[in-house]
């Protein structure tokens, strides 16, 4: 479990950035994080990751404390972060060698399998051997999250990893953070899309240096009010499921895609009760 506890964080020069988080991250829970420009969403995900040290309070990885240094190593091979530019973390001129360096740096064993294991989630697994300057940004994309789940962590950390890539590009994301849910990994996601914050299943709102609110994605219709009084545009499919309930139409959602709200729609059109 990730547990932040009371935390703030600020610059040398007093500018305060985030001020008296709390918060808990159950293992296996896919949590996005959305708010405007500003609210401080990048530098949470940083300390989340231990990469930055809280300025007050504490974070918790199960039961590593992010700011004690003895517990570095400890920390690296429990979460990884991937940034929003597939090409920043790109470093070796061959995709298996990419994969391999984080391994190497942890001085992690049966390498082979744990390469294989990360590209094949990643549906990377037929370019191990090709240029890493060859590949797409989604597929450079996929090779950076695929370098993070060599390690076998158990947290991954995206910082809006949709930003630079193309509408395929992003649906082959979407299949890989499907993956990742599968295997029950634990992921936190910023993102910009409004629309990605259904893929899910906890919702994480920050405005004014804090966090709004939290909560189920099931429960996202009755946040609509402070969703826009936070500035964040209604994802569409909540903005339909919003008309359908106001005509006194209510429908529940597993999966939260448009091709399922459509077969519900029809599945209600063709009842009796609306024939």
């Amino acid at each position: 479990m990730i547990k932040v506890e009371n935390v703030s964080f600020h610059y040398k020069n007093g500018n305060c950035i985030l001020e008296n988080l709390n918060l808990e991250i159950q293992e296996g829970e896919i949590v996005s994080i959305i708010g405007k420009n500003g609210t401080g969403k990048s530098t949470f995900l940083n300390l989340l990751a231990g990469m930055t040290k809280p300025s007050q309070g504490d974070i918790w990885m199960d039961e590593f404390n992010t700011k004690s240094k003895k517990n570095f190593l400890d920390i690296r091979k429990k979460v990884g972060i991937v940034f929003q530019n597939p090409d920043n973390q790109i470093l070796f001129p061959r995709v298996y060698d990419d994969v391999e360096f984080a391994l190497k740096n942890l001085g992690l064993e049966n390498r082979e399998s744990r390469i294989e294991n990360a590209l094949e989630l990643v549906n990377m697994k037929d370019f191990k051997e090709n240029d890493t300057y060859e590949l797409s940004l989604g597929q450079k994309q996929r090779i950076n999250i695929a370098s993070i789940l060599a390690i076998q962590p158990k947290y991954i950390l995206l910082d809006e990893p949709t930003t630079m890539l193309d509408s395929s590009e992003k649906d082959n994301f979407y299949r890989v953070l499907k993956n990742l849910k599968q295997e029950g990994y634990t992921v936190i996601f910023v993102t910009n899309y409004v629309d990605e914050i259904l893929l899910a299943d906890k919702i994480l709102v920050m405005e004014d240096k804090q966090i709004a609110t939290i909560f189920q994605k099931g429960d996202i219709l009755e946040k609509v009010d402070l969703l826009k009084k936070c500035g964040i545009q209604i994802p569409k499919l909540v903005q339909m499921l919003e008309f359908l309930k106001q005509n006194n139409i209510n429908i529940q959602l597993k999966e939260w895609t448009q091709e399922e709200l459509i077969q519900e729609i029809v599945r209600i059109w063709k009842s009796e009760k609306y024939c």
